[in-house]
């Protein structure tokens, strides 16, 4: 194989293994924002448990972001627990920051 050749091999390995890890990040920050949710809503057990699940599974940024954060944000309305989609959107930014740094330290 050529210089060249190696070199766009390794492009496309570094473009996957990017890939990958932006979609193990993700998946954990909706984790996180499920288990947080599920805090503030005071949900326990199999309650908290399936609400984390209904989270978790959305991994595809953009649009299902601003779902979760309306859904997160009705929830908390029918509770009666005062935050913004802003502030929710806020919590969704720290905890990419926390599943980006997870995902970084964990070996794959």
């Amino acid at each position: 194989m050529t210089l060249f050749g190696n070199r766009e091999q390794a492009f496309e390995q570094m473009f996957v293994h990017d890939e990958e890890a932006r979609f193990r990040a993700l998946a954990r920050r909706n984790k996180l924002l499920g288990e947080w949710a599920a805090k503030q809503l005071r949900l326990t057990g199999a309650q908290a448990d399936a609400y984390v699940e209904e989270t978790s599974r959305s991994v595809v940024a953009a649009v299902v972001d601003e779902r979760l954060v309306k859904q997160i944000h009705a929830d908390f309305e029918a509770r009666g627990i005062g935050q913004s989609e802003d502030q929710i959107r806020e919590k969704m930014s720290e905890l990419m920051a926390a599943a980006i740094a997870q995902v970084k330290s964990k070996p794959w």
